[in-house]
């Protein structure tokens, strides 16, 4: 009995020394996100800072394209003690299972996601001479012309289409998905009044709605956004209450990791992300904060997984 006390001792004091220890090497940050996104902005300002505060580099890995699969196989692939992180958005994590009969992943098993990092919010997007001036006008009309309005994105399954399928949902409406090869040409559409609507975040949209050429009608957040103040929330405007799209970034950690390095590893992101700097390039992103506790993340994955599940249960989308 005492040996097994004294063996259970040393494996813990063992595995806090390793957390105090950690990094002993520098460490790499996978992303799937292409140089110069918003999401792999945030994840280099954080780099840099764990660079300062661990005393080790800590570098950036740009590993784009392949719906996220090349980041994720070179991380699959990589160290497994923690030296090595990815950055994951909610795509992967929640909508992918559903939308792929076969991943080259398993979210669950593959992967443990530490913290969120930020969330962005969509705005319904429309032209500046658009006559819907609330989302009450826009669902009004789309009640009165079944399947006539027509909104877009950039593909199957991203955010803006799973989120407008919600929405058509949430009120009983049907409008046509029209899908473009670029986000720029998506909201150019807008501007010039070829779509009636798309929601679009302020990393996508926002350099047209600052030249003017297209206003952001309502947010779909719980509260109007720092940022952008005078932006109506959904349920400000007359649309569906309590309803959120948006996207939203993680880093995580490789599997089996042991509990006292991803507990360091998690609460140095954190103390980065609270540092005033970061705060401000939020806003200059258009980033809202998103804190939880590990195991407040867990269940916004799982919930919102189950939210993507039944709207492409319903509008049977898939992706192979």
């Amino acid at each position: 009995m005492l040996k097994r006390i004294l063996t259970t001792l040393t494996l813990g004091l063992a595995l806090s020394a390793g957390a105090q220890t950690f990094p002993t090497k520098p460490v790499r940050i996978i992303t799937p996100f292409p140089v110069g996104s918003g999401p792999e902005g945030v994840a280099r300002l954080i780099a840099d800072k764990l660079s300062k505060s661990w005393g080790q580099p800590v570098t950036v890995e740009n590993r784009p394209g392949g719906n996220g699969f090349i980041a994720i196989d070179a991380f699959k692939r990589g160290a497994t003690d923690g030296h090595e992180l990815l950055q994951l958005d909610n795509v992967h994590l929640t909508a992918y299972p559903h939308l792929f009969k076969k991943l080259p992943y398993d979210p669950v098993k593959d992967f443990e996601p530490l913290t969120p990092l930020f969330k962005a919010f969509f705005f319904t997007t429309v032209a500046v001479n658009s006559k819907y001036q609330t989302m009450a006008d826009l669902i009004a009309d789309a009640k009165a012309h079944p399947g006539k309005l027509n909104y877009g994105s950039w593909s199957v399954g991203n955010p803006v289409h799973l989120g407008t399928a919600r929405l058509e949902i949430a009120t009983g409406t049907d409008m046509q998905h029209v899908i473009f090869k670029e986000t720029s040409q998506l909201y150019t559409s807008v501007a010039t009044g070829d779509l009636s609507f798309a929601l679009g975040s302020n990393a996508t949209a926002g350099a047209l709605q600052r030249a003017g050429r297209i206003r952001f009608l309502a947010v779909a957040a719980p509260k109007r956004l720092t940022a952008f103040p005078d932006v109506p929330t959904f349920a400000e405007s007359g649309g569906p209450k309590d309803f959120e799209v948006s996207g939203w970034t993680t880093l995580a950690a490789p599997p089996g990791l042991p509990k006292a390095v991803a507990d360091k590893i998690q609460r140095d992101i954190e103390k980065a992300l609270a540092e005033p700097d970061m705060r401000e390039k939020f806003l200059s992103f258009g980033y809202e904060p998103f804190t939880a506790t590990r195991e407040q993340f867990a269940q916004h994955i799982k919930a919102e997984s189950s939210r993507f599940a039944q709207v492409i249960q319903k509008t049977k989308a898939a992706l192979d």
